[in-house]
């Protein structure tokens, strides 16, 4: 099964699920959605997707984003940004996709296709 965490109005999340649409129609893969602004992101699903990622959360949010202005998260430490992208899930980066025990922030979504093949050899 491939998970993808997913926005509707974000162009890059779409033209993600439709690249999983088709890459989970050729390795007969299931493919769950979760639009993370309808699901209640609690610290224990944010922590399990950055242990996914790897990655250090100021590159998990998305810095662009008025809230992030707002707030002046630029001066967050770790623990600042993640306590904000629970409060305000909007800021998590997107799209997000999950195969095996691994994530990638799927932006460009074209990233998927090579990641997902990597991830199945390891």
């Amino acid at each position: 099964m491939i998970t993808i965490y997913h926005h509707s109005r974000c162009t890059v999340s779409r033209e993600a699920l439709t690249l999983l649409d088709q890459l989970c129609a050729r390795e007969n893969l299931l493919l769950e959605i979760l639009d993370y602004h309808q699901l209640l992101l609690t610290a224990p699903i944010l922590s399990d997707l950055q242990k996914k990622l790897g990655l250090p959360m100021r590159e998990m949010i998305r810095y662009h984003d008025p809230k992030y202005i707002r707030l002046k998260l630029s001066k967050a430490d770790d623990a600042g940004l993640f306590q904000a992208i629970v409060k305000h899930p909007r800021l998590l980066q997107r799209p997000i996709v999950i195969y095996q025990n691994r994530a990638i922030i799927a932006y460009p979504a074209e990233l998927i296709e090579p990641w997902f093949y990597q991830s199945r050899t390891q």
